[in-house]
C-alpha cells in the first residue's frame, strides 16, 4: 500500500514533476537526468532518492551506473484513487 502522504511530497516539487516527466519515454541513468538540469549531482541524487522514498521511481544498478525508472503501479493507484473525485463531480452534473 502507498503512503499518499510520501507520494504528494513528492510530487509537490517542479524538479520532481519533470524527472518523473524524463522517465516517462523509459529509464535513464543519473547523469542523464542531471544533464535536463542547471543542478549539482547532489540535488539532483536527493531529488530522486525522494522520489525513491515516495515508490515514484525504481533504482536498478547496472555495472557503473544507476538507472532510474517509472513505479507504474503508484501511477495506477493514484489515477484509481482521483478517479473517484471525476465520477461523482460528473454525476453532481447530471441532476
Amino acid at each position: 500500500m502507498m503512503s499518499f502522504p510520501e507520494t504528494f511530497k513528492a510530487l509537490a516539487d517542479p524538479i520532481r514533476r519533470e524527472i518523473l516527466t524524463l522517465l516517462k519515454d523509459g529509464r535513464m541513468s543519473a547523469g542523464d537526468i542531471g544533464h535536463h538540469f542547471d543542478l549539482a549531482g547532489a540535488t539532483i541524487s536527493y531529488h530522486l532518492s525522494q522520489l525513491k522514498k515516495a515508490n515514484l521511481v525504481f533504482e536498478t544498478k547496472h555495472k557503473n551506473y544507476v538507472y532510474y525508472e517509472l513505479n507504474i503501479s503508484v501511477f495506477e493507484e493514484i489515477m484509481l484513487w482521483l478517479a473517484q473525485f471525476k465520477e461523482g463531480v460528473h454525476d453532481e452534473n447530471k441532476k
